[in-house]
Order: structure tokens, then sequence, then C-alpha cells
């Protein structure tokens, strides 16, 4: 069994690392908030005293992070991972963020003779309790191998989508997809209500239909139909539209950046910029349904 360090164990996170410390691997977490450490050490975790002490003595290191600014302070600062970690130490970073910070983090920890890939995740919190989350893994094929046994214990697909930075890219791609589909699926239903089709018959026919989606199917947005979507536990947040937002901003730059045309992922963007700057900043990303049928 492996010494693996974990790094972000915040909703995502900590179902993550009960799976690696189930599977019978050593787990020390550090996060910055002190409960969530705690729920983690209650599963038989160890709690790291800093971010550096992660990194210290064990074979890999898992990230989950908010943001790209976030990654690059834990990675490469001067008390960071890649100084406190020992040549060979393989680093999984799972959170979503731009490209370029994915390849820049990924180059320090290579020319330093470690193992690095870019590995976000689909599938939500529900996915990270149950391990059954999506990896999508950018890196070296080498460094690819020595991390799918880890990412195994976490997820159930887990997929090489190529060179460094490449996980991120597919990630943005996917959830931009994702805040479409929600943002189509809830204007649908709204209109159903206003055209007096209630909620189960709309579920039942569009989910066997040309229609159906993963939004709809798995996550549909209105109560009733999918008893463990959040829309039944008042949009409180499986994946937040905060997050959602921050997303679609990746792709909007990445957008931007390789000179592409994504009209839906920019309209699909502001209308989450009006939902979480509103009643959506602490809601599901599937609440937006919300505001639509009030506009």
């Amino acid at each position: 069994m492996a010494k693996i360090g974990f790094i972000g164990v915040g909703n995502m996170g900590e179902g993550m690392a009960a799976n690696l410390l189930k599977a019978g691997h050593s787990v020390k977490v550090f996060d910055l908030s002190a409960a969530a450490v705690a729920a983690c050490v209650k599963e038989g975790a160890t709690a790291a005293s800093s971010v550096g002490d992660a990194a210290t003595d064990v074979g890999a290191v898992v990230s989950m992070l908010p943001k790209g600014e976030h990654v690059r302070a834990v990675y490469l600062g001067d008390d960071g991972v890649l100084a406190a970690a020992t040549e060979g130490t393989l680093f999984i970073d799972c959170s979503t963020i731009d490209v370029a910070s994915a390849r820049d983090v990924a180059g320090d920890a290579l020319h330093k003779g470690m193992m690095m890939v870019d590995a976000p995740v689909s599938g939500g919190v529900g996915g990270a309790n149950e391990g059954t989350l999506t990896f999508m893994v950018g890196g070296p094929k080498a460094a690819f191998e020595a991390a799918k046994p880890i990412l195994e214990v976490m997820g159930q697909n887990i997929i090489h989508t190529g060179g460094t930075g490449t996980g991120q890219a597919a990630k943005i791609c996917n959830n931009m997809i994702l805040g479409i589909s929600m943002i189509g699926v809830c204007e649908a239903f709204v209109l159903a209500e206003k055209l007096g089709l209630e909620h189960q018959t709309m579920f039942d026919i569009v989910s066997t239909a040309s229609g159906q989606c993963w939004s709809l199917n798995t996550y549909c947005p209105v109560p009733g139909p999918v008893p463990t979507s959040p829309a039944n536990n008042d949009y409180k947040p499986g994946f937040s539209a905060q997050n959602m937002l921050k997303d679609l901003h990746l792709s909007q730059d990445a957008a931007d950046g390789f000179g592409a045309s994504t009209a839906l992922g920019k309209a699909a963007m502001d209308l989450y910029e009006a939902y979480v700057a509103g009643e959506g900043t602490e809601a599901d990303f599937s609440g937006i349904v919300n505001m639509i049928r009030k506009s």
C-alpha cells in the first residue's frame, strides 16, 4: 500500500481521501479548514501541519484545489510541495484549472525529477463519495501509468487524454457542454410548466427521447423525477453554481486564447454570472432553473 499526501479535502477531496483509506493506503491530509482535516482523521488519515508536510515521506501527492493560483502557490511556493518532496514523487492534481498553470507546474516538477499528471474529475460529490468519478488525465504515459492504480481507487473511468494540460482541456470542454445543457433542460422545463405539462410527464418522455442528457436523466433540475438530484434537497450544492461559473470562465478564456467560436458557451457564462450574483451564490448549478422561471 502507498503513502499518499492529500491537499484539499473539502467537499470533493474528503470523499476521495476516504476511498484511498478504505483501500488500505496511508493518507496524510492538509486543508485550510480544520474541520475538513478532522473529518478525514476520523476516517483514519493523519493530519499534516502544512502543504510541505503533506508532501514529505510520501510516494504520491493528490491535490484538489479551487483555482490555478492556488495550485501554483501550493506547488511552486518556497514552502510548497515541490520544495519538500523527494525526487521521484508522483503528483496528481485533480483541480480544474487553466491549461497554462497545469503545464507550468508540471514542467517544474519534471525539471526536479518528479512525475506529474493533471487529472480533473467529473462526477460531483456523489461520485467522489462513491468512488465512481471520471478522471481526465493529461501527462506523460509513464506518469499516467504510475497514477492509474491510485486513480482507480477513487474513480470508475480513468482516461489518458494525451500530454500535459490535455486533462484540463477535456474538463473545460466537458463542463462547457454541461453548463449549456443544464440551461437548455431548465428552459425546457419552464416552458413545459407554462404549457401545462407536469414535471414527471415531461421527464418520462424526454429522458427516453432525443432530448435525453445527463443534466436531465441524472441531475434533473426540478423536484420529483430524480430523487438524488439537488432539486430534491433545496438545491444544496453537489456542484455549485460558483464552480460552474469558474469553469465557464476557463472555457471562454481558452476560446479567446485559441481563437475558437463558442457563442453558446459565452451565453451560458453570462447567465451563470447573473445567477451567482443573485440568488445562486450558495446554490447548486441546477438551481438556475429558479432564475430562468422568474425572468
